[in-house]
């Protein structure tokens, strides 16, 4: 049940009548955990339990960990076992020829849990968090922040810090409905509209497909399909939004236009926030941060990026991307107080960011290391196949301009004034769009993490 199908709607729609019912005030936790289980399970029941199993194992570690500190960290030990079992197993467990015993078999040929990097993170999260501040927690509480379904599958990752003081009931009265109404709109519309119809282009990314295409063609898609995992995730992330809105949870945006970084720094300060936010949060300092002198300090910055390129997947690629990210954060790290800069040059540095960004992408579209590194020689070099341009450049224009405006638009409260005259007709109109032109129906890319 994913969140662009006709199911999820008529799900949200009957969890949010019962849960406004006045005599359900008291139990509107349990309603969300029940909703959030069935969510789950509709798509993969015989993962259910694993995922009860590890919030309720995280609980317990949790309740143990006030009595003695070891117990927080053998808790973390537990998640990151979990994670690095389902995510990693076969880079350390080689399926046998020939059948390696019942139970090796079954836990070998278990799917990947949708959702089990996100849900690994707040668990950790948890178990930092609530010691630090004296703060008990039971276990509808501790279900309710793991497996709220808005945030369940590719989150935004909520801090407990942030998620527990907002546990308390709920009026129908307090539900800032406008701003839910225009999260919603937005995230449909990115989806549907932008990601769902730059996925039919970027298609041809894959192998060997995309050794038929032009170079100049192999170069537009490397920004086309900028354009279309930052609808694809802003997406999602503000449907998420919207839904946890309507429920009287407030979750953090994820996104600030990242694509106007003037540094691969402010690029994470800008994109994909929450995950950056935790990364800073409970590895980058713990590991020291930049407290132990500038090649410490650069040391840390690749190995929190590598550690959070293997968090997307178990692969040389995703490993790759992560890294360079870190070896950049840390080759400009020194020059970043003295390049201040304005007007055209900053504009430069943008252009150069973004340019750096999308091809580092390929890393992340071509999860075969071999396939990524074919795609990146092949920006320079003709393809062999002279075959006819593939790309319909004005239809390229078009679906990825919403991306283009909402970056240059500027943030409230500038411009507050003709804003309000104007948004009701422009989300009227991004909900035509959104009905006329929609793309054929794919999965949000994240749900693969």
């Amino acid at each position: 049940m994913t969140f662009t199908s006709w199911q999820f709607g008529a799900f949200v729609g009957a969890v949010f009548t019962v849960y406004y019912v006045p005599f359900v005030r008291r139990f509107q936790v349990y309603v969300l955990i029940t909703a959030s289980l069935f969510f789950y399970g509709y798509g993969q029941p015989e993962l259910l339990g694993l995922l009860v199993i590890a919030v309720i194992g995280t609980w317990i570690f949790l309740v143990l960990s006030f009595r003695c500190r070891i117990w927080r960290w053998a808790g973390i030990i537990f998640n990151l076992l979990l994670l690095g079992f389902f995510k990693y197993k076969f880079l350390f467990f080689i399926p046998p020829a020939t059948s390696g015993g019942v139970l090796c078999d079954f836990l070998l040929n278990l799917p990947l849990p949708v959702g089990i990097s996100f849900f690994a993170f707040h668990n950790i999260s948890l178990l930092v968090d609530l010691p630090k501040q004296g703060r008990e927690a039971s276990v509808w509480e501790v279900l309710l922040y793991v497996i709220f379904f808005p945030q369940l599958v590719s989150g935004p990752i909520t801090q407990a810090r942030n998620f527990f003081p907002q546990i308390k009931p709920k009026e129908m009265t307090a539900v800032p409905f406008v701003e839910a109404t225009q999260w919603l709109v937005l995230g449909y519309f990115f989806k549907l509209f932008v990601a769902n119809n730059l996925n039919e282009m970027t298609a041809y990314m894959a192998y060997p497909y995309f050794e038929t295409l032009r170079t100049s063609d192999k170069w537009l898609l490397v920004f086309l399909y900028s354009f279309q995992i930052y609808a694809d995730f802003f997406g999602y992330s503000s449907i998420a939004v919207g839904l946890a809105l309507l429920f009287g949870y407030r979750l953090p945006e994820n996104f600030d236009r990242p694509y106007l970084s003037r540094s691969i720094a402010e690029f994470w300060r800008r994109w994909h926030i929450s995950l950056s936010s935790w990364l800073r949060t409970y590895l980058y300092i713990p590991l020291g941060g930049s407290r132990g002198g500038s090649i410490r300090t650069y040391i840390n910055l690749i190995i929190v990026m590598g550690l959070g390129g293997l968090w997307h997947g178990a692969g040389l690629s995703y490993l790759t991307w992560g890294l360079m990210h870190g070896i950049l954060l840390a080759f400009e790290r020194p020059f970043l107080g003295k390049l201040d800069t304005y007007g055209m040059l900053a504009g430069f540095r943008t252009v150069v960011v973004f340019v750096v960004v999308s091809l580092l992408w390929i890393f992340f579209k071509l999860p075969d290391f071999a396939h990524a590194a074919s795609y990146f020689a092949g920006l320079f070099s003709e393809a062999s196949i002279q075959n006819p341009h593939k790309i319909y450049r004005s239809l390229a224009l078009a679906y990825s301009l919403p991306v283009i405006l909402q970056h240059l638009m500027v943030p409230r409260p500038y411009g507050s004034r003709w804003r309000r005259a104007v948004e009701p007709f422009a989300y009227g109109a991004l909900v035509a769009l959104m009905f006329a032109e929609a793309g054929p129906d794919s999965a949000f890319i994240y749900f693969q993490f």
